[in-house]
C-alpha cells in the first residue's frame, strides 16, 4: 500500500508536469503514440476511464523524482479527461493498459526497466510497438499480467479493452471484438464522415428528383384532365353529349 502523507508535507513537494524532452523520437513514434491516443480516446468516451499520451505518471508519494511518462496508458474507473500528470495515490488506479512506442535506443529501457516497473505496478497489459520495425519482431510485442508475472501476449488481444490489435504499417490497427468493426484513426474518420456526407446528398437528390417527376406527373394529369373538360364543353355547346360518344 502506499503511504499517504500529512496535507502539509504534500503540498510542499512539487511534481512536474515536464521536463523539457521531446515527446518521441521520430515522426513515426509521433504518430503512431498521436493516433494510438485519439483512436483510444474516442472509443472510451463514453465510458469512466482516461486516455494520456505522454504524462508523467508518478507512482511514490513524496517522491517526485520516482515516475516515468508512458507514450499511451489507459486508466479505468476514474474521472474522464485529461491531466497534467498521474499520481497513483490521488486517483486510486493503476493505468491498466500502457503503450510504449519503441526504437532501438530505447530497447533496453523498455524491455527492461519499463516492463518490470509495470509488472510490479500491477498494469495489466504492456506492450511494445516498433514503428520503424528495429528490434521488436513483426513490429509488436505485448505482455498480460498473470498473478505477478507477465506473459507474453499470444492471441493479438487486449483483454481490457477488449480489442484485437493488428500491425497496419507504422500504425497499431484497432478492432472491436464485439462487431469486428475498426477504430478509424483521425484521417480514415474524414474520408468517412466525406463518404457519408456524400452518400446523404446523392439520396436527398434522388428524392428531389423522384418529387419533381411525381410532381410533373401531377401536372400531365391535371392539363389531360383539363383537356378532357374543355373538350366535352366545347360538344355540349354543339348539344352533343360527351357520355355518348366512345
Amino acid at each position: 500500500m502506499t503511504a499517504t502523507l500529512p496535507a502539509s508535507v504534500e503540498s510542499e513537494i512539487f511534481y512536474p508536469s515536464a521536463d523539457g524532452q521531446p515527446v518521441a523520437e521520430t515522426y513515426d513514434h509521433l504518430y503512431a503514440l498521436l493516433t494510438t491516443l485519439e483512436v483510444l480516446k474516442q472509443y472510451l468516451a463514453n465510458r469512466q476511464a482516461t486516455v494520456l499520451g505522454n504524462q508523467f505518471l508518478y507512482y511514490a508519494q513524496g517522491f517526485p523524482k520516482l515516475r516515468v511518462a508512458p507514450d499511451v496508458m489507459v486508466i479505468f474507473d476514474v474521472a474522464p479527461g485529461g491531466r497534467d500528470n498521474y499520481k497513483i495515490w490521488e486517483e486510486g488506479q493503476v493505468p491498466r493498459v500502457i503503450f510504449e512506442m519503441t526504437s532501438f535506443g530505447t530497447k533496453g529501457q523498455d524491455e527492461i526497466f519499463k516492463k518490470t516497473l509495470y509488472e510490479q505496478l500491477g498494469v495489466k497489459e504492456y506492450w511494445l510497438f516498433d514503428p520503424k520495425g528495429e528490434w521488436v519482431e513483426q513490429q509488436l510485442r505485448g505482455y498480460r499480467l498473470r498473478g505477478e508475472i507477465y506473459e507474453p501476449i499470444e492471441d493479438g488481444r487486449s483483454e481490457p479493452l477488449q480489442l484485437r490489435l493488428v500491425v497496419e504499417g507504422r500504425l497499431i490497427g484497432f478492432y472491436r471484438e464485439d462487431t469486428g468493426e475498426k477504430l478509424l484513426i483521425p484521417n480514415e474518420l474524414a474520408e468517412a464522415l466525406g463518404q457519408e456526407v456524400l452518400a446523404r446528398q446523392q439520396a436527398e437528390e434522388l428524392v428531389e428528383q423522384e418529387r419533381q417527376r411525381a410532381e410533373q406527373e401531377r401536372q400531365r394529369a391535371e392539363q389531360a384532365e383539363l383537356q378532357i373538360e374543355q373538350l366535352k364543353a366545347r360538344l355540349r355547346s354543339l348539344n352533343i353529349d360527351p357520355d355518348t360518344i366512345q
